[in-house]
């Protein structure tokens, strides 16, 4: 089997998926704009050739470095870069080479466009909060008149929560139009409920091989724009019913051998319109692994290989890897350039059993991950957030 991973180099752990598909024998080839011998050691011990490009925005040259690869390897089977940043070059490169093992272009709506996104949640019966797609000053006025405030705004085709907004009332509404909108954003009416995310591997037909919960204390979009202290934590251990939406959302969106990362939130109270206090709404899917280290996380939490299990996925359609009875509540707590009242010497020395990874996270990712991150598991949840206050706590 050839694949061939776009940008394997980052974030630096997708190291560990080109190791594991290395041990179920296939040829992975690798594409990115970090220098060879800048790569990290366990990336060249494992890849099979890489080709280094100065730009991975230069579809060109893109382009020549897989015809060179097809030239020398033969038909490449699978062509993935788990980053979502890059899924409809992805796709536009696999319908290219006739790889149709992943998305094409024309499948890429529905899991880039927040508003498409939608109908597929409502399909696997899950509901969504009612949106527009933001247009005249008119629509929008109309809009708050039905659903009211506060609302929430964000581009419809957008990464991570960069240029997401709360609007609390007529007057931040008006100067949202007023300001230059470069781009198509959807409005939808506010969530006040808890984050949290379906995340995992699916099989070729759609069904998940392994999953997860994540929780998440305080929203993204507030961490991203306040640069709040960001904490949250992953767990094997779900509710029945919860675990059954996520399959069904899966399997809805059509997806296959790949990971998944999808966002929902659950009513912290009743909402005329949309639901009772407990419901779980549909936010948005992102089709790859959670963002910056997080599947180091996942792995922690099901104290198992995921990389294996994805690279078992690719190779053989199920999971080799053997799940321990033991598992864990896996928290990740990251810290900004501010004065805390605990030192890392002092975290270090009080949780050092528990802490598993810790480290700085690079600049392409802070401002959203934060800084210095701690990555610890623990058996229960009331310990790892006792865990987070110790660490958060400022002067």
């Amino acid at each position: 089997m050839n694949f061939l991973f776009i940008s394997p180099n980052f974030p630096k752990i997708y190291s560990h998926f080109v190791k594991g598909l290395k041990n179920n024998g296939a040829t992975v080839l690798g594409i990115g704009d970090t220098p060879y011998f800048d790569t990290v050691q366990e990336l060249r011990d494992n890849i099979t050739e890489y080709y280094y490009v100065s730009s991975l925005a230069d579809k060109g040259a893109l382009e020549n470095a897989v015809r060179y690869f097809e030239q020398k390897y033969g038909h490449i089977d699978f062509l993935e870069s788990n980053n979502e940043f890059w899924l409809m070059q992805d796709a536009e490169l696999r319908e290219k080479f006739h790889i149709d093992t992943g998305f094409y272009p024309a499948d890429m709506e529905k899991i880039k466009y927040k508003s498409k996104m939608k109908e597929y949640f409502e399909k696997a019966g899950c509901k969504t909060a009612r949106y527009i797609l933001v247009s005249t000053l008119e629509n929008s006025l109309k809009f708050a008149a039905e659903v009211g405030y506060p609302l929430f705004v964000k581009p419809d085709n957008g990464v991570g929560a960069a240029h997401s907004y709360k609007i609390s009332n007529e007057e931040e509404l008006r100067n949202f139009h007023n300001s230059n909108l470069e781009t198509t954003y959807i409005m939808e009416e506010y969530i006040d409920g808890d984050l949290m995310s379906f995340d995992g591997i699916c099989d070729i037909d759609g069904n998940v091989v392994v999953c997860f919960n994540e929780h998440f204390l305080t929203p993204i979009a507030e961490v991203v724009n306040n640069q709040l202290d960001i904490y949250y934590y992953a767990s094997t251990s779900m509710p029945d019913d919860f675990r059954e939406l996520g399959k069904r959302v899966v399997k809805s969106f059509g997806i296959s051998k790949r990971c998944f990362h999808i966002e929902f939130f659950k009513l912290k109270k009743a909402k005329k319109g949309l639901g009772k206090k407990g419901d779980i709404i549909g936010l948005e899917v992102n089709m790859r692994s959670p963002g910056g280290d997080t599947p180091d996380l996942l792995a922690l939490a099901l104290n198992a290989n995921y990389y294996q299990i994805y690279a078992d996925v690719i190779c053989f359609n199920e999971s080799r890897v053997k799940i321990p009875e033991k598992q864990y509540i896996a928290i990740s707590v990251a810290n900004r350039d501010r004065e805390y009242v605990h030192s890392h010497d002092e975290i270090m020395a009080k949780y050092g059993e528990h802490i598993k990874i810790e480290g700085t996270y690079p600049k392409e990712i802070a401002q959203a991950m934060g800084k210095h991150f701690y990555f610890a598991t623990f058996d229960d949840v009331d310990s790892a957030l006792q865990f987070k206050d110790y660490v958060l706590e400022t002067l």
